[in-house]
């Protein structure tokens, strides 16, 4: 049973301490570490950063340090698949909204797992997707 799903952005703020993941967020994260719970991390998210970290925007340890972070038996990060049941339920996030289709996938996961999002992303907060920041 996951708890939520975490966005890219959100899952690199908390493993690097960054002051750009609210308080709401951190705290909801930790409350989930204490309480043994999980928040899941959609596999597009993997993808994204070894892009992210192609493109410059990233630093070329991040991917790995994450990856670290999921192996560890205490995580409380665990990989979600993109699969069939996501991409059914992708068509009802419009791309009108939120036109970047990682940021869709990772929605509709969360759609999917009946879960909030933790995330800042102004587009899919205004969707109406539960959203913890």
């Amino acid at each position: 049973m996951l708890d939520a799903i975490a966005n890219t952005h959100t899952v690199i703020w908390y493993l690097y301490g960054h002051a750009s993941l609210s308080r709401k967020a951190r705290a909801f994260i930790e409350e989930t570490v204490q309480a043994g719970g999980t928040i899941g991390i959609s596999g597009i998210t993997l993808v994204e950063m070894v892009y992210l970290v192609e493109k410059g925007r990233l630093h070329k340890e991040a991917l790995s340090r994450l990856i670290q972070h999921l192996d560890a038996g205490d995580s409380v990060f665990v990989d979600v698949p993109v699969d069939r049941d996501i991409a059914k339920i992708l068509p009802s996030i419009p791309w009108e909204d939120v036109p970047d289709m990682p940021d869709r996938i990772i929605a509709a996961t969360a759609l999917y797992w009946d879960v909030p999002l933790i995330t800042r992303d102004y587009r899919i907060r205004k969707t109406g997707i539960r959203i913890i920041w």
